[in-house]
């Protein structure tokens, strides 16, 4: 570039610089002289220069609900805070980014600190960045959970204060308006929503929409009685309102279930840790046992070492999952599953998929249809079939394809550990030293040339390496020739007949057959296990059961037919058969109840059945059930020893397979290899020191 052109350039520059100065002022007067003025002002006099960090968050809302992958965390934690952030939009938007928030600031530095550690090894780095995504859906529903928790002790305390209102003004609807007038509490938007329906044209209506929508059992059996009590008036028993011992019955089942799930957070606190820490300590005890007992290097970065890695992370995942299904309480989760459009539907929805997954689903009335819809119910699925085997179709094709690469890349790692493998003898304890290593890997060098040469040559013998390693550079005019010979032997029967065999064969294709069978049957396995830990609760969902009828039993005007619509309510375990009694209800109670028990096995819930159908046709409702109103006590004392059995059972069931994964990796990864290998290399040294 010539000077002219650069005299050029920089008047092109001067000129630009000093039309934008002109355009600034011109522009600048005219705003001094419009509105716009005006508008700044009122805007500075208004603005707040603090910072604030709720209005951060909304913010960092409005830019989370914009990236593709965060989108999906929030409408998830959205689903979940509408329920409990009643018509609230403000809080939900808040709580869902506070919640992002800290799982962003946890996750990002924890995948970073992963990627460090694990840079050698991509096949764990990989999965243990997925299974990281699977901690951030726990750190989710837990941060939930936390937040549904601190409602439910709200709730003690509210109804406490609905006591004294009730006192004061005698009216339900005043005393939930008095105190659902704190703005500081949670709960107190719940209250606002239950007074709304109570004043409502249609407050019936208006009740069943928010059953849908109510963050536990508790606020919706408070929400029912508090409009029967409003309908159908209140009447003393033993001298005390009946309304006030029904909100006493409800403050007595939270209090029940507050102390359930602190106990089940405290002895589940650390096992999901403990199911998680194995994978974490694979690389740093593989360095330990290599670094102190060398023989074992050639385990643990051969194809041994890589297969029984692969399955400690996977039995890891599995019972991190399950002690996580274990854990849950059911709070506001089984409400708000996106069951409209999900993933499975959308494929579904391709003709061709829908074809193929119809092919596999059993035909509607077969034996195997009923069984699998029966589980879907016992297990409170929220899965479709079709959307059942489009999972079970889903796991077995990726397991299939996920097991031909990991053998293919078992094969990669053991030719790559031959060639790279230092040749030598290795001492039992400790490690080579620099001299000793520089000259095993000068011999690995020379084998690998060797390797090169023949490799894919299956009639390969050591004659044939002999005459090659005579005419090639590493022959020497004094070597003897035995010590050819010896080399010929290493390359052709320790190297050359491995590499030679590390491909792909028929059998490994029959193995990633039967895990893709296994993966097939995966989703089936869950839901048994779902299934198990539901009967766990039967007890306690009876007991609830005997709750409710005995809020109910004393009210005027209620019947057998109001009792099983408030048993399908708050039913889980039982629902399906409580609602086709309900649904049979009106072509005949009796029959209705009788095919009820039918279908039960479960003695208590028999039991129950019986005093209904006695109160169908013979005495009246509270007579039927005057036993739960005199041993009021001691279903209580029972309810509570009841929890403190599902609490040992789930604790003992969740230790068990907490400390799967610790176990499997001491013995599958440190103590058997050390034991086998060490007894090899004994009896190889013994065997050399007979021939000698």
């Amino acid at each position: 570039m010539n000077n002219q052109m650069l005299v050029y350039i920089m008047g092109g520059a001067v000129a630009a610089l000093v039309v934008i100065i002109f355009l600034y002022v011109i522009i600048s007067k005219k705003m001094q002289k419009s509105e716009y003025k005006k508008i700044k002002q009122l805007q500075e006099g208004t603005r707040d220069r603090r910072f604030s960090a709720e209005v951060l968050l909304q913010k960092l809302y409005l830019s989370y609900i914009k990236i593709p992958f965060l989108k999906r965390y929030v409408l998830k934690v959205r689903r979940r805070l509408e329920i409990i952030n009643i018509d609230d939009e403000y809080n939900t938007r808040k709580g869902t980014a506070k919640i992002l928030t800290v799982a962003i600031a946890i996750i990002v530095p924890l995948m970073i600190v992963t990627i460090a550690i694990t840079s050698s090894n991509y096949l764990l780095m990989s999965i243990l960045l997925i299974f990281e995504l699977f901690m951030v859906d726990t750190f989710i529903d837990g941060s939930v959970d936390k937040i549904d928790n601190n409602i439910l002790k709200q709730q003690i305390e509210f109804f406490s204060e609905i006591r004294h209102a009730y006192h004061e003004f005698n009216m339900v609807e005043e005393a939930i308006y008095q105190v659902s007038q704190d703005d500081e509490k949670e709960v107190s938007s719940q209250g606002e929503k239950i007074y709304e329906i109570l004043i409502s044209d249609d407050p019936e209506n208006e009740l069943e929409k928010y059953y849908d929508i109510a963050p536990n059992s508790y606020l919706k059996e408070f929400a029912g009685v508090s409009y029967l009590t409003k309908e159908f008036g209140d009447r003393k028993v033993d001298g005390a309102s009946l309304y006030l011992k029904n909100i006493n019955n409800i403050t007595q089942e939270m209090q029940l279930e507050i102390l359930k799930r602190d106990k089940l957070n405290y002895v589940f606190q650390s096992l999901s840790v403990i199911s998680v820490v194995p994978v974490l300590l694979l690389e740093p005890l593989k360095s330990w046992s290599i670094s102190n007992f060398s023989f074992t290097q050639s385990w643990y970065e051969g194809k041994p070492g890589v297969i029984v890695q692969i399955l400690i992370i996977l039995i890891t995942v599995m019972c991190y999952i399950l002690v996580r299904k274990l854990k849950d309480n059911g709070s506001t989760a089984m409400n708000t599953r996106n069951t409209e459009n999900p993933w499975q539907q959308k494929l579904y929805s391709k003709k061709i998929i829908k074809k193929f997954v119809d092919l596999f689903i059993p035909k509607e009335g077969t034996k195997e249809y009923k069984k699998i819809q029966q589980m879907l119910k016992d297990s409170a699925s929220h899965l479709k079939m079709e959307w059942l085997y489009v999972n079970r179709l889903t796991i077995c094709i990726v397991t299939f394809i996920a097991s031909i690469i990991l053998f293919a890349q078992l094969h990669s790692v053991a030719v790559n550990y031959i060639y790279t493998e230092p040749t030598t003898d290795y001492n039992i304890i400790g490690d080579l030293t620099d001299k000793d290593r520089r000259k095993a890997m000068e011999i690995t060098e020379m084998d690998n040339y060797f390797l090169d040469m023949f490799k894919g040559k299956l009639d390969t013998t050591t004659a044939d390496v002999e005459r090659a390693f005579r005419r090639s550079r590493y022959y020497e005019d004094d070597m003897a020739d035995d010590e050819i010979a010896e080399t010929a032997r290493r390359i052709v029967e320790d190297k050359l007949a491995i590499i030679n065999t590390e491909y792909l064969q028929w059998f490994e294709i029959l193995l990633a057959i039967a895990f893709a069978l296994v993966g097939y049957m995966a989703p089936i396995g869950l839901l048994m296990f779902q299934v198990i830990m539901r009967k766990l609760e039967m007890e306690d969902e009876v007991m609830q059961f005997q709750t409710i009828i005995l809020m109910l039993m004393r009210i005027e005007r209620v019947n057998v037919e109001i009792i099983l619509d408030w048993l399908e309510r708050y039913s889980n375990i039982f629902r399906p058969q409580i609602t086709r009694c309900v649904n049979n209800y009106e072509a005949g109670a009796w029959e209705a109840l009788e095919a009820m028990k039918e279908e039960v096995s479960y003695q208590p819930l028999i039991r129950i059945i019986e005093s209904l159908q006695a109160a169908v046709e013979k005495i009246p409702i509270r007579d039927a059930f005057d036993e739960l109103d005199s041993e009021r006590d001691y279903y209580k004392e029972k309810r509570k020893e009841s929890n403190e059995r599902l609490i040992k059972r789930k604790g003992m069931i969740g230790k068990g397979i907490g400390f799967t994964p610790m176990i499997a990796m001491f013995c599958g990864y440190l103590i058997i290899p050390l034991v086998f290998i060490g007894l090899t290399s004994m009896s190889n040294s013994f065997a050399s020191m007979s021939a000698l």
